[in-house]
């Protein structure tokens, strides 16, 4: 199905295609790229085996950590059986190597290589499929890129990869949260049919039934674990951390509870943030977080947990000095944890150590967020992604989106190919933090200020894999 484009939307596409150009040779000569495979991996959930998708360095582990000043200089290759293409979450690569299918680059074939050379942003980042059925069977992985001041630090980098994960497969999981309609991945292919299941709510605004959790997936996974085998990490008595939190779920907002160690949030989305004390942190979906911890010089066992909003289900991984006694967790907490940010009191108490430079507004625009559960169809503008009216703008302008949501579910929006800065929660300025993805609570309105980019196509939807899956995507088309 072809999306309906505006003929300003069409005349921003025409010139990001015209400034298209092949994809890299890589650009220093003798230099040679980092490799990068699509392919499946086995992991044990609770003792049971499970095929997963995987994101896999040369070395065999996953994922990417560059160096400072390193380029991003991959070779990628596809090792699965089917089609795919992976996003550089937050990143700022030129738009033809932004890994949206047909947004300009086609899928990659089963045995194909294709070369990827930019400069990349500093901090803690992720790579994902942008198919939606390929993300939830876990076809992502970190992308950290550190600093001279990271690696001049005296402290240790701990890395909490977080996932949601089911022994059936995405195509059923979608089937199942949609109510049976079909579902488009995200770019366009269909998923499934099957049955709705129950969904976990809470009493919301004026009586309204607001929607937390609509799906109980069978595990919550840090760094490919459940607490039944936690990943312990040492650690040095008296040592200071970073812990580099992202939220790779299809479908799940968490709490990060550092226990009995205090933390400091320093950067958000992977940028720095005026450091904000406390021990209990959310995280909505494609968010990230680092958390400086400084632990005390007796040493002990420090476990890092992760709940799921709503629920009692929680993950983790367990920060542990030479000598500590490790004792089980339950996977279970004994108290449910509360929806998160739905009044937005973290967000608005976050502030940017980078702020954007202060210019006139050029282009104000609302975007509305609508769906519901049944029919499970989720929309930005009224429409769904194949009847989008694209956002524009002009590359150059200062631009500011408000995000006002109309539906009883949270949603993380996310803009491709910019970072932006959180400047009004409804209505209420402030300078707060710089982001890629923005929660957007039930009934709520935030407002975030941009310098539009590269005159090219960018996506720009809702990180809510099931609500992508169902339409809540549309584009922000930046003409020359």
């Amino acid at each position: 199905m072809i999306p309906h484009v505006s003929r300003r939307g069409f005349i921003a596409a025409s010139a990001a295609l015209a400034a298209t150009t092949a994809l890299p040779r890589f650009a220093r000569a003798g230099a040679t790229p980092l490799t990068l495979t699509a392919t499946t991996r086995t992991i044990e959930v609770d003792g049971r085996a499970a095929t997963v998708y995987g994101l896999v360095n040369d070395a065999g582990k996953s994922g990417l950590i560059l160096d400072p000043s390193q380029r991003f200089q991959v070779a990628l290759t596809n090792a699965l059986d089917v089609q795919t293409l992976v996003h550089w979450h937050g990143q700022i690569p030129p738009n033809v190597q932004d890994g949206v299918p047909d947004m300009p680059m086609p899928k990659l074939k089963p045995g194909e290589t294709r070369a990827y050379d930019f400069v990349p942003e500093v901090g803690t980042y992720w790579m994902h499929s942008h198919i939606a059925v390929q993300e939830m069977a876990m076809l992502a992985a970190p992308l950290i890129v550190r600093s001279a001041a990271d690696v001049k630090a005296d402290r240790q980098d701990v890395v909490m990869f977080l996932h949601d994960f089911s022994f059936k497969t995405p195509e059923e999981v979608l089937a199942t949260i949609t109510g049976g309609a079909a579902a488009s991945d995200g770019m366009g292919q269909m998923a499934g049919s099957g049955g709705m299941s129950g969904m976990a709510g809470m009493a919301g605004m004026g009586g309204m039934a607001m929607d937390i959790n609509d799906y109980d997936f069978d595990a919550y996974l840090a760094n490919d674990r459940t607490l039944s085998d936690p990943e312990v990490v040492h650690v040095e008595k008296g040592g200071r951390i970073r812990l580099r939190v992202v939220n790779a779920a299809a479908a799940t907002t968490f709490w990060i509870d550092t226990g009995a160690v205090e933390g400091r949030l320093v950067a958000v989305d992977g940028r720095d943030v005026q450091p904000l004390a406390g021990h209990r942190f959310g995280v909505a979906m494609a968010q990230r977080l680092d958390i400086e911890l400084d632990l005390p010089g007796s040493g002990g066992r420090f476990p890092v947990l992760a709940q799921r909003e709503g629920a009692r289900d929680r993950t983790g991984l367990i920060l542990a000095s030479t000598g500590a006694k490790v004792q089980r967790i339950e996977a279970k907490a004994e108290e449910g944890a509360p929806a998160f940010d739905m009044n937005l009191a973290q967000e608005s108490r976050l502030r940017a150590v980078n702020p954007l430079a202060a210019r006139p507004v050029d282009k104000a625009e609302m975007v509305m967020l609508s769906g519901a559960m049944q029919p499970y169809v989720w929309t930005i503008n009224g429409q769904t992604w194949e009847n989008h009216v694209p956002v524009t703008a002009r590359s150059g302008q200062r631009v500011e989106l408000t995000f006002h949501n109309m539906s009883m579910m949270a949603h993380p929006m996310h803009l491709h190919g910019h970072t932006f800065q959180v400047v009004a929660i409804g209505g209420r300025r402030f300078a707060g933090a710089m982001r890629d993805t923005v929660l957007v609570p039930p009934m709520a309105a935030v407002t975030v200020a941009l310098d539009a980019g590269e005159p090219a196509r960018w996506m720009l939807h809702c990180h809510h894999i099931p609500h992508m899956a169902s339409g809540m995507m549309t584009e922000f088309a930046v003409a020359a």
